[in-house]
């Protein structure tokens, strides 16, 4: 059975950090390329940021560079984001997706809910 789970979203400040978790299982974790994913309310989801399935490289959207960082451990099955200098425009629910080439299935988190607000 997968599963793809989200955790340590929350209610920060701006200005401070907050490092979402996503663990999977049921799949080959370490074949996948893995990516978050965020959906403010009313906007369509955008990709924030990825990583190969090696974790040799990485991408970031424009709005999150040098205040974000995508991470994997593929011992853990797990990636990481670690977001820093929080901004309110960050606030959205924040989801992990992880893909192969094609053919292979794809598959989504549930989300975890981040907001900054003073």
């Amino acid at each position: 059975q997968v599963q793809v789970v989200e955790s340590g979203g929350g209610l920060v400040q701006p200005g401070g950090s907050l490092r979402l978790s996503c663990a999977a299982s049921g799949f080959t974790f370490s074949s996948y390329a893995m990516s978050w994913y965020r959906q403010a309310p009313g906007k369509e989801r955008e990709l924030v940021a990825g990583i190969t399935s090696s974790g040799g490289s990485t991408n970031y959207a424009d709005s999150v560079k040098a205040r974000f960082t995508i991470s994997r451990d593929n011992a853990k099955n797990t990636v990481y984001l670690q977001m820093n200098s929080l901004k309110p425009e960050d606030t959205a629910v924040y989801y992990c997706y992880a893909a192969r080439g094609s053919g292979w299935p794809r598959y989504w988190g549930q989300g975890t809910q981040v907001t900054v607000s003073s």
